[in-house]
């Protein structure tokens, strides 16, 4: 795969989990990469992990569930790095709940999160990458914003709209040489999936074909394809990252 030397790559949840996996392997293939979420110290933490590899980021603190605050943190990176020519929209939550139980609050936090985060990012960086005529978009959805999931109503709808917004952006910009795209992962071992039991994880365990759960390398490595030069004729695609889980 080519270098990504010379691209700047912001990423949102990059202090843990799958964004920091996605933060480490930009890294690793020459992009400088903006790491944003709420704690600084963990974010340091992968700066200085991508640093003593060889690698070049930033830290940079962004609540992405406010609209201020994303758009500072979009104009701080670009001032200090230059640019932004590669997103990845991987900031997300849960708040798991049957939706008769569903607190109001509890449905616009994820949604604010997960899908309108993602729409104030996109908007903050898509007139750089269109005067640079080049640029590479990646949601990070989710196998359950396209098959559901009892109790998760306002998480799949927010990873459902991510699938939406992913289409419809990459009709809008696809001329200006920006692709974007979206990659659902299914069952990835994470902080997240860490609450489940041990009879829940092997009951999910035992509906994927490849017979085991995916790694955050899964979903980053994913990433890395679509974030790269060799992808430019891909966009308005979902990548299913889960194993077989789900099958089109």
């Amino acid at each position: 795969m080519e270098s990504l030397q010379g691209h700047v790559a912001l990423v949102t949840g990059a202090s843990q989990g799958i964004g920091r996996a996605c933060a480490l392997a930009l890294a690793k293939a020459g992009a400088t990469v903006a790491l944003a979420a709420r704690n600084e110290e963990k974010l340091n933490t992968v700066k200085a992990e991508i640093e003593a590899a060889g690698g070049k980021a930033a830290a940079f603190k962004l609540d992405v569930s406010s609209e201020e605050s994303a758009k500072a943190a979009v104009k701080e990176i670009s001032a200090q790095l230059g640019k932004i020519d590669i997103l990845v929209n991987n900031a997300g939550i849960t708040r798991d709940g049957l939706l008769m139980r569903m607190k109001r609050a509890d449905w616009d936090d994820v949604l604010t999160t997960n899908l309108t985060a993602a729409f104030v990012l996109t908007q903050a960086v898509i007139g750089g990458m269109m005067k640079l005529r080049w640029g590479r978009i990646v949601n990070i959805t989710s196998i359950v914003g396209q098959v559901g999931g009892a109790g998760q109503a306002n998480y799949a709808a927010s990873k459902a709209g991510l699938i939406g917004f992913t289409l419809s952006m990459a009709r809008e910009v696809a001329s200006r040489n920006i692709t974007v795209n979206a990659v659902a992962p299914g069952y990835i071992a994470t902080a997240m999936t860490d609450v489940l039991s041990e009879d829940q994880k092997q009951a999910i365990a035992a509906q994927i074909p490849l017979g085991r759960q995916g790694s955050e390398a899964d979903i980053a490595n994913a990433v890395l394809f679509l974030a790269s030069n060799e992808s430019g004729y891909i966009t308005g695609h979902v990548l299913d990252v889960n194993g077989g889980m789900s099958m089109r």
